[in-house]
């Protein structure tokens, strides 16, 4: 028997056959390209990956930028991911239209293409996108903003401290969704810094870290002392502008507002650092995309969006200790059950 196996085998590799086994698991190989690797949203995502994928038998490779920004790394990273031949990619961009045409690249050599947190420019130039609703994060800090200052939310002065200059749509989202909650008049819903309301004191970027949230609220700051509302694009440039507030003994009478949910974030809630911040959830994403990635090999079938919208919704919750009457939200303690990070 095993002798005239292996007379067809020989048989057929003279014919030129090649015969192809279905793939199997350790077959299946995933990239994960993140913005960094040292934000701990990104380190939760890197997490959720890495477990979904030993789980499943999916092998993963993890490539990051140097920086909130460096959009060359990642399209660096996705050329390495079509050489080595991989699957699928999980993506979280920096530059959301700039890595447009590698993404395109990538899905012309067959590979699965998701969004990961950040949708691209358009959103369908990836395969799917899985995320937070960002606008909705953005509303709903927005709201209860609004709802906390109640009449003085008129006469606010308002700072932004957003993502970097090329606007990714993670940025303009929550910045979009920020000011429609809080009842700014939003000009163009697709990008930021157009409006003309007198409370907006000004925009500064902050490269989503700690250090970079403390410049940006220096500058602002000095461009008027009297700022009340501070949103931030994320948590770690929240801390940064309580730093710059606390350096100036502002810290007590601004409200700062967010968006993450990681533990450090939802522990500075508690502590009155940060007044409220929108809940995502980095690791569902992840391990979603990686069994998207492996249904995807053993199918050829893609990830569907929730219905009614165009990505895959992976949630959102407003975490505060400071409920405002006509926004739902959840406790410290309960948003602590829930964080990453």
């Amino acid at each position: 028997m095993k002798k005239s196996l292996f007379a067809a085998s020989l048989a057929a590799l003279a014919l030129g056959t090649v015969f192809a086994a279905p793939a199997s698991a350790a077959d299946v190989s995933a990239c994960l390209i993140t913005k960094t690797d040292t934000n701990p949203f990104f380190v939760k995502m890197k997490e959720g990956a890495t477990a979904k994928a030993a789980e499943l038998g999916v092998t993963l490779k993890s490539y990051a930028g140097k920086i909130d920004g460096d959009s060359e790394s990642q399209v660096a990273a996705i050329e390495t991911c079509i050489a080595d031949g991989a699957k699928g990619i999980l993506l979280t961009a920096s530059d959301t239209k700039g890595i447009v045409p590698a993404v395109q690249k990538a899905r012309d050599a067959g590979l699965l293409v998701i969004a990961l947190d950040t949708p691209l420019e358009p959103i369908d130039a990836a395969d799917q996108t899985f995320a937070t609703d960002n606008l909705l994060a953005g509303e709903l800090i927005g709201k209860w903003a609004a709802a906390t200052l109640g009449d003085a939310a008129k006469d606010a002065k308002i700072a932004f401290l957003n993502l970097t200059p090329s606007q990714p749509s993670v940025d303009v989202l929550r910045n979009q969704g920020f000011m429609k909650g809080f009842g700014i008049d939003v000009a163009d819903i697709n990008k930021i810094g157009d409006e003309s309301d007198p409370r907006i004191v000004g925009h500064d970027v902050t490269n989503g870290n700690e250090e970079g949230g403390r410049t940006a609220m220096e500058n602002l700051l000095q461009k008027d002392p009297t700022i009340n509302v501070v949103h931030t694009i994320n948590e770690p440039a929240a801390a940064g502008a309580y730093e710059a507030l606390k350096a100036v003994g502002r810290e007590k009478d601004v409200l700062i507002v967010s968006v993450d949910g990681g533990c450090p974030g939802v522990q500075n809630v508690a502590e009155g650092v940060i007044g409220a911040t929108s809940q995502q959830y980095p690791l569902l994403m992840a391990s979603m995309g990686i069994e998207a990635i492996k249904k995807f090999a053993d199918t050829g079938e893609k990830p569907a969006a929730t219905e009614g919208k165009n990505f895959f919704d992976t949630g959102v919750a407003l975490v505060t200790d400071k409920p405002a009457a006509g926004v739902e939200s959840i406790d410290t303690k309960a948003g602590k059950d829930k964080c990453w990070g």
